[in-house]
């Protein structure tokens, strides 16, 4: 059983040393402060060159030679063009750059208090400071936390300062990089990248709250779009279910035992001998059909796709494979080192070739290919193996050589012309590419429909193609644990749909509590933004059913949990699409200046308004660090009538906020939203305010209009509270249909250090009334 420290302090990991690609150098090769003695070569002041791309947005260079070697960025949705006056603009992080010994660093100093977050996919606690992680996209089957890099890299460090405000920095480059931030003290100090590729551009953010500073980064490396609506249900997933009637088993059961479920997952056994774009006559003799049967009981289907193409034609069909036909007379697969010979790595269905997603020509290929695979039904797509991971490495990489060859297209070129292609510049965005153009051939397929595509590897602004999942965890406790803060730092790092694999993918979980594990993890997991339960093949089966009714019950709790709340979860989708905010965020949003908050990942924000406090210790002995009462207002405790469970988290309601919520449905489109259910918190001004959005749920009629935006607003006068429509956007007309208003109040006074109300001392009043009229409701003067 394993357990990272319950200590809030600074501790770092490797104290006196940076971890970086080829080995380990001593920390004063690489300048532990702009005064070090022992600084290496560093770019005087004046040849660093700042452009201004934003409103307190920098993009600095090491100097003229390295401004104009820079490549076009990979992580930036759009070119950024220089703006304004550099001189004119006072940023507070300003790089320090330096090269020693073959690395190119770039030092940004910290003031005292200064918590530092984000670093996208990785192990640990929320809290960053003292620890180093690596940008180079790895399969980590089973990590822990002594791995420093996973499947997606995020060179990108949110720093809070102590008095609230906030700056993001960004390493601007594809190469392998390490982000040290060991020196990231309470005192002050630093943090550094560090690359052995190429000099690289370091953007800097300044904004007054760490909130601000997030939706600059949605700004420039792009949001997700609005997925389909049934992608934020509930799924189920195992390596693998087949045959096709074993997926229907599953599928029953859950319609059966009244548990809600979207979606099932085809993992590679669906494939015949692990080619792409193939059916096993055997298990899935007929996917059209199969595809049919699970769309009449309201389930969606998602098949998985790897990179990795097959070479051998002792694994092709009758001889035949088109997949592998069609790209070798298109001269798409990744080249060897000469620049000639296609590239052949072991993967599952043997050798394999892998498309070279650098090219245009390539990744329209790639595209084509989903047109007649998912006309038998499919509904979204995963793409997994996309680090791009290859077996039985010589070198234990796990990857195919640095020194491959790529033939990257003209527009990824610098401005002297330079283009490299070798494998050491594109391995971080290789799966960042391939899902782009998944996405693309997802979208031609169905041009009706929003595609959803899941992704393991990405970089950095790949969440504008694709969601994510934190890879190959465990079932343990400590994998329970992190996957909080891992999903939290995804959406700091401009990822808000994310989540892990719930109950853990390796292993059945610790001997005697894998059912306790499972229901725990069940609680959390339903409340984060991907809801996916997948274990790996060999283990028990880990369907909400599969550990007696206790657990069940305790599953179907938390799954009808995230179907009541799915009106709040849409609207926040939608948000997030907008703005870029996160799904899950930390509870230093709360109030970035309370010091209490900082290192906080028990506990998170679903949106602003509900806070979830989970119980990440086995025997329940641990109480989060919560937000203070809000001007004398506590969060208050609510629940949907399930009872006290130790094993779901406790929710909390913010004073002032009016959350949408509806009925348990099986499915997402089972029922329209009737009724409306609207849970209210006034705050010490007596009021509160919400919004709901909805829309079909799929199509993209809303991007013409075909959507309602509702504000809901709730004022108290005496003893009476008036539930109105503050206002509303989009043409389509409101739905006759009931509203319920639940009004939660706290019958005892708040003290200074109050926190939350539990749910079991919360009142609750609760009226009927008509969506779009007014509501009157009376409570106690």
């Amino acid at each position: 059983m394993m357990h990272r420290t319950r200590s809030r302090t600074l501790r770092p990991l490797t104290t006196g040393i940076c971890l970086l690609a080829g080995g380990i150098l001593p920390w004063s090769a690489l300048a532990t402060s702009p005064y070090s003695e022992e600084a290496p070569t560093t770019s005087a002041s004046a040849a660093i060159v700042p452009e201004p791309i934003g409103d307190r947005i920098m993009r600095y260079h090491a100097s003229p030679e390295a401004r104009l070697a820079a490549f076009p960025s990979m992580a930036l949705k759009d070119p950024r063009p220089v703006v304004g006056n550099a001189s004119a603009i006072g940023l507070k992080a300003v790089p320090q750059f330096a090269t020693a010994k073959g690395q190119h660093t770039a030092l940004i100093p910290i003031e005292a208090g200064t918590s530092l977050y984000g670093t996208g996919e990785v192990t640990g606690p929320l809290l960053r400071n003292g620890r180093t992680i690596e940008c180079w996209n790895y399969d980590a089957y089973g990590y822990d936390d002594s791995q420093a890099n996973l499947y997606q890299s995020h060179p990108w460090v949110l720093g809070v300062r102590a008095d609230g405000t906030a700056f993001g920095v960004l390493a601007d480059t594809t190469y392998r990089v390490s982000v040290n931030m060991n020196n990231a003290y309470s005192s002050g100090g630093s943090f550094v990248f560090s690359s052995s590729g190429p000099e690289f551009p370091v953007i800097v953010i300044d904004r007054k709250s760490p909130e601000q500073v997030v939706m600059a980064l949605a700004e420039l490396t792009g949001t997700i779009a609005l997925p389909p609506k049934w992608a934020l249900g509930y799924h189920q997933c195992r390596y693998s279910y087949f045959p096709d009637s074993r997926v229907m088993e599953i599928a029953k059961g859950f319609r059966d035992r009244k548990i809600p479920c979207d979606v099932i997952w085809h993992d590679i056994d669906y494939m015949h001998k692990f080619l792409c774009f193939t059916f096993s006559k055997q298990h899935f003799p007929d996917p059209k059909r199969h595809n049919d049967d699970l769309h009449k009981i309201g389930f969606k289907t998602v098949w998985m796709i790897d990179p990795g193409i097959a070479a051998d034609k002792d694994k092709f069909i009758d001889g035949r494979y088109p997949v592998y036909e069609s790209g070798s007379a298109a001269d798409v697969w990744v080249k060897k080192s000469d620049g000639t010979a296609d590239y052949r790595g072991e993967v599952w269905p043997g050798w394999c070739v892998f498309p070279d997603y650098t090219r245009e020509a390539t990744r329209t290929w790639w595209s084509g290919l989903y047109k007649d695979w998912m006309a038998t039904g499919i509904d979204g797509v995963w793409n997994d193996m996309n680090e791009p991971a290859v077996f039985n490495t010589p070198d234990k990489s796990k990857t195919m050589p640095e020194d491959n060859k790529h033939r990257p297209d003209a527009a990824f070129a610098n401005a002297k012309g330079e283009n490299p292609g070798d494998h050491a510049r594109w391995h971080n965005v290789y799966g960042l590419l391939m899902v782009k153009a998944t996405r693309e051939g997802v979208m031609a397929a169905n041009p009706d429909k929003r595609p959803f595509v899941l992704s393991r590897a990405s970089y950095i602004g790949g969440q504008q193609y694709g969601a994510m999942w934190t890879g190959d965890n465990s079932a343990d406790w400590f994998h329970m644990e992190s996957s909080v803060p891992m999903a939290i730092n995804m959406g700091l790092s401009g990822q808000p749909f994310a989540g892990p694999d719930i109950g853990g993918f390796a292993g059945n979980g610790p001997q005697g509590q894998e059912g306790k594990l499972f229901a725990r993890w069940m609680g959390i997991g339903a409340l984060l933004p991907f809801a996916r339960a997948h274990t790996a093949t060999g283990n028990i089966d880990k369907e909400p059913w599969s550990f007696g009714p206790e657990v069940e019950a305790t599953c179907r709790q938390a799954i009808e949990r995230r179907y009541r709340l799915m009106p709040y979860i849409y609207s926040l989708f939608r948000d997030a699409s907008k703005t870029g905010m996160p799904v899950a965020r930390p509870l230093f949003f709360v109030d970035p200046k309370d010091p209490a908050l900082r290192s906080e990942d028990d506990a998170f924000l679903l949106g602003g308004d509900i806070m979830v406090a989970c119980q990440m210790m086995p025997d329940g002995s641990r109480m989060s660090v919560l937000p203070k009462a809000a001007d004398g207002r506590r969060w208050l405790g609510f629940d949907f009538g399930e009872g006290p469970n130790p094993d779901l988290p406790d929710m909390y309601l913010r004073p002032g906020a009016i959350v949408p919520t509806g009925p348990v449905m099986q499915h997402i489109d089972e029922t329209p939203l009737s009724p409306l259910t609207l849970l209210i918190a006034l705050d010490k001004n007596g009021k509160a305010i919400g919004t709901l959005y909805e829309d079909a749920g799929d199509g993209y009629g809303y991007m013409s209009g075909e959507f309602l935006l509702t504000t809901y607003a709730a004022v108290r006068e005496g003893d009476t509270v008036t539930i109105s429509v503050r206002a509303t956007e989009g043409r389509m007309p409101r739905p006759n249909r009931p509203v319920i208003v639940k009004l939660l109040i706290d019958p005892e006074p708040s003290t200074p250090d109050a926190t939350v109300q539990h749910r079991a001392k919360v009142a609750t009043i609760t009226t009927l009334g008509t969506d779009g009229q007014a509501i009157i409701l009376k409570v106690q003067p």
